[in-house]
């Protein structure tokens, strides 16, 4: 008989969010400070995707994008197919390694393909490698988005190559708003008309920052955090 407190145990033993911020700041991956966007906003932290860049980092990330697919498979009681999707060229060894964490944790087989940046013109040509996606609904794996143009991009890709987004899962939701009131998530997810999950969030940063039993403890860095939250939070 299948048992959700079991799945909801494996999950929690494969990813931990206060596990994950810990190792990102160890590696410096995220950083408390001050720091300007490009909107010009003054951050109280950044977080670097392209320093994931230890077996061990990568690992857990992986993990924690296995299990919010698996737990997605399992509620999905039609589509029991899984294709996942890295955009060119961080998101690649993102989907190799997550691809290799479904099978090794949750006995899913999924397909998984990524982009290349310029289309090949010998060989197999085209600018896609990997799964055939065509005629399917696919999964993509992002870091963080920002503006969500360079996701959009993606999108378009995808349609073009005759597949559709089955929802998008990111390392981290800054939770702020873009443009207007919404969050560029939230627009992503309003206009593609898919679900858009993220493995941890600004909220769970500052819960860690809270936490007494982090390392990190700065009751500064804690409240100039809960200080942008309230200014430019969604």
């Amino acid at each position: 008989m299948h048992n959700a407190q079991n799945d909801l145990n494996t999950a929690n033993t494969l990813f931990s969010s206060h596990e994950f911020i810990q190792l990102a700041l160890d590696n410096q991956v995220l950083k408390f400070g001050e720091f300007v966007l490009k909107s010009g906003r003054i951050s109280p932290y950044f977080f670097n995707a392209g320093l994931l860049a230890t077996g061990e980092m990568l690992s857990l990330l992986a993990r924690g994008y296995a299990v919010s697919l698996a737990e997605q498979m399992s509620a999905d009681s039609v589509n029991k197919e899984l294709v996942i999707f890295g955009a060119a060229y961080k998101g690649i060894p993102f989907v190799a390694a997550t691809a290799q964490a479904l099978w090794l944790h949750h006995g899913i087989n999924a397909e998984w393909g990524y982009n290349r940046k310029e289309a090949k013109s010998h060989g197999e040509g085209g600018n896609l490698v990997g799964a055939d996606v065509s005629g399917k609904a696919v999964w993509i794996l992002d870091d963080v988005i920002t503006a969500g143009t360079a996701m959009r991009e993606v999108v378009d890709i995808l349609g073009q190559a005759g597949a559709s987004v089955a929802g998008i899962i990111v390392a981290l939701d800054r939770k702020e708003k873009g443009q207007n009131e919404h969050s560029a998530i939230q627009e992503l997810a309003t206009s593609l008309q898919v679900p858009v999950r993220a493995l941890i969030d600004m909220d769970d940063l500052i819960g860690y920052l809270a936490d007494s039993n982090s390392d990190y403890k700065d009751p500064a860095q804690l409240a100039k955090m809960q200080h942008y939250r309230s200014q430019y939070g969604v």
